[in-house]
């Protein structure tokens, strides 16, 4: 990579499409979406069941409907999340301000922490639930595999959210030691490429 300062140095710079799928905040973040949308997806498509005497439909995870719509709801709000933080993630080279790449990535890191908290949350609370189901609620399995994808995921996002967490406190080290660099050497040029 050639020199240039982590911030103003690089802004308004081509985008490199190859370059920025390559970074792996890049890589996790999509993968994030996917899981996202295999979460909200499952339940979505086959969370709810009914028995042969009922027409109502209920929530496979033990009946409770607040475990379909925390499934739902996070699974829908994470894959925006995940739109929006890509589309920052890709408008971030052309930040110039070393004040503003921060602002950026605190929010990223607050962001990524909340969402790995609420994949954890979610996860006990869809384990919990599928355990509580009881058989007779229903006797032909049905959305079984997308309960359990629906869990799956869940646990797997904790990880994605939490490594997008720690990879956003690196960039923040990295931009505060940008920051401190230039305030002590104005003159000088970037350490960081």
């Amino acid at each position: 990579m050639d020199g240039g300062a982590f911030g103003a140095g690089k802004a308004g710079g081509a985008f490199d499409p190859r370059g920025f799928v390559r970074q792996p905040h890049t890589l996790l973040r999509l993968l994030s979406w996917v899981f996202s949308i295999v979460v909200f997806g499952s339940i979505v498509n086959e969370g709810y069941v009914n028995r042969m005497d009922e027409s109502q439909e209920h929530c496979i995870f033990n009946r409770n409907h607040n475990a379909c719509n925390y499934g739902i709801t996070v699974g829908v709000l994470a894959f925006l999340s995940c739109l929006l933080y890509l589309a920052l993630d890709a408008y971030f080279p052309q930040i110039s301000s070393v004040k503003d790449r921060k602002k950026a990535v605190l929010s990223d890191i607050g962001v990524s922490a909340f969402w790995a908290f609420l994949w954890f949350v979610g996860f006990c609370f869809l384990t919990n639930q599928w355990q509580l189901s009881k058989e007779e609620d229903n006797p032909m399995n049905e959305g079984g595999d997308a309960a359990r994808a629906a869990i799956t995921f869940s646990f797997f996002s904790i990880f994605t959210w939490g490594s997008l967490t720690f990879l956003a406190f690196r960039r923040l080290r990295d931009i505060t030691f940008q920051e401190e660099y230039n305030t002590l050497f104005p003159n000088s040029p970037s350490l960081l490429p």
